[in-house]
């Protein structure tokens, strides 16, 4: 075979992303305020932009009635923004990425894990400050007056994540006392909630969390002990030492993550900017009325009055050449801007279509959900349906919530349809709301009281519940109720 050179020819398909189109990818993850911002930006760069009246314009689409099986969303397929119709994922989307790297020990800087709050509308921003919630605990605990005291002391010494920098001899020779008394007192402030404050390392904050949740046993144990080995990643090694197989180390590795590195931030008061919801449900007579808060949207117009202008003005090839591009430029965001409104509003019908149970009788009646089951019902991607979903949030009647929130993993249940984890944590929330302080349910009753109920839930499963809202373990509750009855 003959080696020379050649030319060929050869035809091949390639899908190009245009920046028009890289552009359309970020409009579409924007939220309204931040959609507001770039148009501010695009206001000064533009000069045939101009802001107009935000409204209803006459004859545009109202969103249907979500609540008539055959009134199903009637949007145009070519209008309404797909930008990932051929699989093209340039950037990844936020509910696209892996659980799994929430979990940095090497910082300790993630807050509580699995903390979802869904009334987002009515969360407080004002709160007591660690010191405050400790000290209010103190009299009930300690043993007597003077243990009180060197509690309140070591309190005073807590950072505001809730570790204890301050040297306990330290205190001990300042207050006069001897070591093993402030020992004492620090178990008793080790022994308040949130479980872990007033450790002295990150190790010792989660050995505490782990013993309260009753899963501190000596592979637990190792494994915290050996958290340099979790950042390296070193799993071969943590197992041996562990002596665990793969799925047992799985578990405990998810359960060490779960654990809250900094448990004292939860208070102190700090403030949380306000939520404007980008999409408004109300009731109607008919069903669902779902409309974009355009009070949040500004709406561009293109003002032809000074195009004609400039344009009797433009006398060279370069001057109008400028100019055209400006008004095409000009002429594409709004179809943009329109086409994600569209595409926002043809992906909530959906999703309230779905979760009607949710909007009519509340968070037990959610249905399991995911990107996918919305992506192919209204005929779109499914990360064009992840962009759709993120840092937008809905108002109904129930309160303020993110749209991701309405997309959730779920379980088997009696009715054959499966139930929402969402629904499971609040029917957990209840059960805990209700139970008897002297008798206070255990995870296992729990499960079987949900078994029993129709939920085909594990030990195990209800535990990662029960802590991914926040609620403590059946000893930290006993505890609470305990404090409260005082």
């Amino acid at each position: 075979m003959a080696l020379s050179p050649r030319l060929d020819l050869r035809q091949t398909q390639t899908l190009v992303m245009t920046p028009q189109l890289q552009q359309a990818i970020k409009l579409l993850a924007l939220s309204n305020l931040e959609i507001e911002t770039f148009v501010g930006e695009v206001l000064d760069a533009n000069p045939l932009l101009e802001m107009g009246e935000v409204g209803r314009e006459a004859g545009e689409e109202t969103p249907p009635d979500v609540t008539e099986p055959d009134s199903a969303t009637e949007f145009d397929g070519e209008n309404a923004l797909d930008v990932a119709g051929h699989a093209i994922d340039p950037e990844a989307a936020p509910g696209d990425m892996a659980q799994g790297e929430a979990g940095d020990w090497s910082r300790a800087d993630i807050g509580m894990a699995g903390g979802e709050l869904p009334d987002l509308e009515n969360r407080s921003a004002e709160g007591p400050t660690l010191a405050d919630h400790l000290t209010e605990q103190v009299g009930a605990v300690a043993r007597d007056s003077r243990e009180a005291l060197i509690a309140m002391r070591i309190i005073g010494e807590l950072d505001e994540a809730g570790y204890l920098p301050t040297d306990l001899l330290q205190i001990a020779e300042e207050l006069g006392v001897p070591l093993a008394e402030a020992e004492r007192a620090l178990e008793t402030v080790q022994s308040l909630d949130p479980t872990g404050v007033g450790a002295r390392t990150l190790a010792e904050c989660l050995a505490l969390q782990a013993k309260e949740a009753d899963r501190y046993d000596p592979c637990m144990a190792r494994l915290i002990d050996n958290l340099d080995l979790v950042v390296k990643g070193d799993i071969a090694r943590l197992k041996r030492m562990c002596e665990v197989d793969d799925e047992d180390f799985t578990d405990m590795l998810a359960e060490l993550r779960g654990y809250d590195p900094k448990p004292g931030l939860a208070f102190g008061g700090g403030t949380e900017s306000a939520i404007v919801p980008d999409v408004l449900i109300t009731p109607s007579a008919q069903g669902w009325d779902i409309r974009i808060n355009e009070a949040s949207l500004p709406r561009l117009v293109v003002n032809r009055e000074y195009y004609l202008e400039l344009k009797s003005g433009a006398r060279d090839k370069a001057s109008q050449s400028w100019l055209n591009e400006q008004l095409g430029e000009a002429d594409w965001l709004i179809r943009a801007l329109d086409q994600r409104q569209k595409t926002i509003l043809k992906t909530a019908a959906e999703i309230v279509k779905r979760q009607e149970g949710f909007f009519r009788e509340g968070v037990t009646a959610m249905r399991p959900l995911t990107l996918r089951d919305v992506a192919e019902k209204i005929e779109m991607h499914e990360s064009t349906v992840s962009r759709v979903t993120s840092n937008k949030y809905l108002s109904c009647p129930r309160g303020t919530f993110e749209l991701k929130y309405f997309f959730t993993s779920g379980v088997a249940a009696a009715d054959g349809e499966g139930a929402s984890s969402e629904a499971i944590k609040a029917r957990i929330k209840a059960l805990c709301d209700a139970e008897d302080p002297k008798k206070v349910l255990s995870d296992q009753k729990l499960a079987d009281l949900l078994n029993g109920e129709g939920y085909d839930l594990a030990r195990r499963t209800v535990a990662k519940y029960r802590e991914a809202i926040g609620i403590g373990s059946s000893a930290q509750r006993r505890r609470e109720k305990k404090l409260r009855a005082l």
